[in-house]
């Protein structure tokens, strides 16, 4: 299994190790973009900064959303492609569509063929156990209502994106509540997990909570 959890998507400062990861040239890797967490935004202008990046850096790039998808046509779309990258935005909404259109299921067999996940921010958070780290600090609510906040348990840590100096004090207070392992990602870091292989690219302090079992 291959992913690679980020705060602010393929940043120079991790780029390499992403293409290590991947293992091809960008000009021969399919690429597919899932905006949908960024649907409720109002300013959306970091998904289209995230998509000029990536296509600037050669992948060929099919843009879908969860909202007219179904495990069987998701299946269809991701066979074949190298890469999902799972943009940031709004994290109950995102995990709402998950569910509805088959994408926690679709995405495991994507996985298991040898396929890289690519999370940003919203999209990393709903790789861990659940998505309570998107009520720490952010202003993410919960506007789909979501009762249950389990995510779809790629990793058994959780993430907590744009980690700095200023959201530290309520991260660390919100974290001590919790006992389950949590990786506090700057937008200049990433979580590479590759296989049994696990580790925190790119500059930085490397902050973990309740032990995670990374390098």
């Amino acid at each position: 299994m291959k992913l690679f959890l980020t705060s602010a998507g393929i940043v120079p400062e991790i780029i390499n190790d992403f293409f290590k990861l991947v293992g091809k040239e960008p000009k021969n890797s399919k690429l597919i973009f899932v905006p949908t967490a960024a649907d409720p935004e109002e300013d959306k202008q970091f998904v289209e900064k995230d998509k000029k990046r990536l296509a600037e850096l050669g992948f060929k790039i099919e843009e879908i959303t969860l909202q007219t998808e179904n495990m069987r046509s998701l299946d269809k779309k991701f066979y074949g492609a190298d890469i999902i990258y799972v943009e940031g935005g709004n994290t109950f909404y995102l995990l709402d569509w998950v569910r509805k259109s088959g994408f926690d299921v679709a995405i495991k067999r994507f996985l298991e063929n040898g396929g890289v996940y690519v999370g940003v921010s919203a999209g990393s958070m709903i790789a861990g156990p659940n998505i309570e780290t998107a009520g720490w600090k952010h202003a993410d609510n919960n506007i789909v209502g979501l009762k249950d906040l389990s995510a779809m348990g790629l990793v058994d840590f959780a993430i907590s994106p744009h980690f700095d100096e200023i959201v530290a004090e309520a991260v660390r207070g919100a974290v001590a509540k919790v006992d389950y392992p949590t990786v506090a990602l700057t937008d200049s870091e990433a979580v590479l997990v590759d296989g049994d292989k696990i580790r925190i690219a790119g500059p930085g302090d490397r902050i973990t909570f309740n032990n995670p079992k990374i390098q």
